[in-house]
């Protein structure tokens, strides 16, 4: 095999919590993940230079070097089986870059499973999350995929059943948001109100999309929207639009908002199309193995 194509899912967090802050300075998390059809094309192809790794995005504003988590993800293989081919690493970029979606997590896992493939290395996917929570804590979560209960730092995994089907609309705004920025000024101990984990947990065994959509929450945008209101005038217009729920995923901005009429969710993805409000838009849905 000379060259392999994959797709690298982002993520959406239906439910997140931050509980407290880590004596090592990480934050212990609870959250809930789920894959959208939101992805990256990851292209990896063999080149005739021993033991080189190149990276080439079609955007100025990612790390084509060394600091890409797709090189690192390609070099740690490379180096731990002793792999003297090289390889050229193309990333196609859909997923909002710094937008709370895992982009570069899910560029990493793919990388991973996709120099995995292309070499026989037969490492199982337990193997490969083994090996990505050493460049990132969301790796293991996006070799994974599908729907998810994340605890820790979000390296702890217990997978979840399938969601109910639903219409979803991803609208990123044209700002860029800190992660640093945002768990520097978010406090625990004075966070008010949290994510109903556990009903989350429950709407998505029972189907329940509408008890799904009430408990979408997240307490992230405590700090991130009263810096970016942006983001809130985006939920809002969703909500007037029809969504049964919508919040920020991840640290932001990006928003999501569920909808179960497919007639709604286009007019919602219309009446935000063109908008000063969005700088990339997407109706898609969730993405499950089966």
């Amino acid at each position: 095999m000379d060259k392999i194509q994959l797709k690298a899912y982002g993520k959406i967090n239906l439910g997140l919590d931050v509980l407290r802050k880590r004596e090592d300075g990480y934050h212990d998390l609870e959250m809930i993940m789920q894959t959208v059809g939101v992805y990256d094309d990851v292209i990896i192809t063999k080149i005739p230079e021993e033991r080189k790794i190149t990276v080439k995005t079609d955007t100025m504003v990612l790390d084509n070097e060394k600091g890409n988590l797709a090189y690192m993800a390609a070099k740690l293989l490379m180096d731990e089986f002793e792999i003297t081919q090289g390889v050229e690493i193309v990333l196609h970029k859909r997923i909002p870059i710094a937008g709370g979606m895992a982009g570069g997590s899910s560029d990493c896992a793919a990388t991973l499973k996709g120099i995995n493939e292309m070499f026989g290395l037969g490492l199982s996917r337990q193997e490969l999350m083994e090996r990505g929570v050493t460049l990132g804590a969301d790796v293991p979560y996006c070799v994974m995929g599908g729907t998810a209960l994340a605890e820790g730092i979000g390296e702890k995994l217990t997978p979840l059943p399938t969601p109910p089907q639903c219409h979803v609309i991803i609208a990123k705004p044209p700002v860029s948001v800190s992660t640093a920025f945002v768990y520097g000024n978010i406090r625990p101990a004075e966070i008010e109100k949290r994510p109903d984990t556990k009903g989350i947990i429950r709407a998505i065994e029972q189907k329940n999309l509408q008890d799904l959509s009430k408990l979408l929450y997240n307490v992230m945008e405590d700090v991130t929207i009263p810096e970016y209101p942006v983001i809130e005038e985006i939920k809002q217009q969703l909500l007037s639009d029809g969504a049964l729920g919508a919040i920020m995923s991840g640290s932001g901005p990006t928003v999501f908002a569920l909808f179960d009429c497919a007639e709604k969710a286009k007019k919602a993805f219309d009446n935000l199309r063109g908008s000063e409000l969005v700088e990339q838009l997407y109706l898609t849905g969730f993405v499950n193995e089966d």
